[in-house]
């Protein structure tokens, strides 16, 4: 349900911007770790989630319609039954590419942003990910 390798690697050379949904603002929770790695390798993180006001002193937004400008990766910190939900925002946004965190995936979703053009990665970890294609 994923891009090869290179294509991976590609897609993490190009992109500048991240918008991590669901992310947390517990030092403790992988979302936190992950978004936190990616920021330190040079991405700008733009958090996404309701539930907070900032992370890392990074005002968050609460859905994906309320990021202003382009955004490279959406990567999803939710269980994949929200995915479908995630994926109607994304294609509103229409950002580049769709990445749901490893144990998050939902075949119907992965079908249906394919079929419109997107780049969609799932059960995948983008900091694994990461470190694997440098």
């Amino acid at each position: 349900m994923s891009p090869s390798r290179e294509q991976i690697k590609q897609i993490l050379n190009k992109a500048k911007r991240i918008a991590v949904v669901g992310l947390s603002d517990h030092p403790n929770r992988t979302s936190y770790m992950v978004a936190k790695a990616m920021k330190e390798a040079g991405y700008e993180i733009i958090p996404v989630n309701p539930l907070i006001k900032e992370w890392e002193g990074i005002r968050a937004v609460a859905t994906l319609t309320d990021i202003e400008g382009h955004v490279d990766i959406v990567n999803v910190f939710r269980r994949s039954e929200h995915l479908r939900e995630i994926a109607e925002q994304f294609v509103q946004m229409d950002a580049d590419v769709f990445w749901a965190q490893l144990g998050v995936y939902d075949e119907e979703v992965y079908r249906d942003l394919t079929e419109k053009g997107y780049t969609v990665v799932m059960d995948r970890c983008i900091k694994v990910e990461h470190a694997l294609t440098r």
